[in-house]
């Protein structure tokens, strides 16, 4: 990823991951940002005020599974990185979680728009309710790509139990 590019947050969330995509894409680049709770919206754009940013930000308040309806067809193709990072809100209500129909949705859309070039990740937290059920689709879903097309890895923390976080990269081959 260089100055100039496009790039998406499908889960903007306190605005760590907007943030390191704005300084990556920099001037000339944009990055679109999506969430669907008021309050992500809120702390990326506080967080980006924060920042010295020369980059164009545009955050959307509605599902990753909208993607594909909120982003010009001009975009679809060139975006040169997708972070999703799954679960819920830190510091929000626990209850309010990443949903998997939306989700594999979403995985579907992004991979649709990346370049030829792009990455796409998946950071998915097993070990809440809801979050286990998320991560094995999204495994799953990562498993039926086809091999020839993407290069796939998945990362592991050093525990590697069933409920530590999953670090999917995912490039087209």
């Amino acid at each position: 990823m260089q100055a100039g590019d496009y790039a998406i947050d499908a889960t903007v969330g306190n605005g760590h991951d907007t943030l390191f995509l704005a300084r990556h894409v920099g001037p000339g680049g944009i990055v679109l940002g999506f969430d669907i709770q008021q309050s992500a919206i809120d702390k990326t754009r506080s967080r980006l005020e924060q920042e010295t940013i020369d980059t164009q930000v545009e955050l959307f308040r509605v599902s990753h599974a909208e993607m594909t309806n909120i982003i010009p067809m001009q975009f679809h193709g060139r975006i040169k990185a997708v972070m999703f990072n799954l679960g819920y809100l830190p510091g929000g209500d626990k209850l309010l979680i990443t949903r998997t129909d939306t989700t594999i949705a979403a995985l579907n859309q992004a991979l649709r728009m990346l370049a030829p070039d792009g990455l796409l990740t998946i950071l998915a937290y097993p070990g809440h309710p809801g979050g286990d059920q998320e991560a094995d689709e999204v495994d799953k879903w990562c498993a039926d790509l086809e091999g020839s097309r993407y290069d796939k890895s998945c990362i592991n923390s050093q525990e590697n139990q069933k409920s530590t976080p999953r670090l999917y990269l995912i490039k087209p081959a």
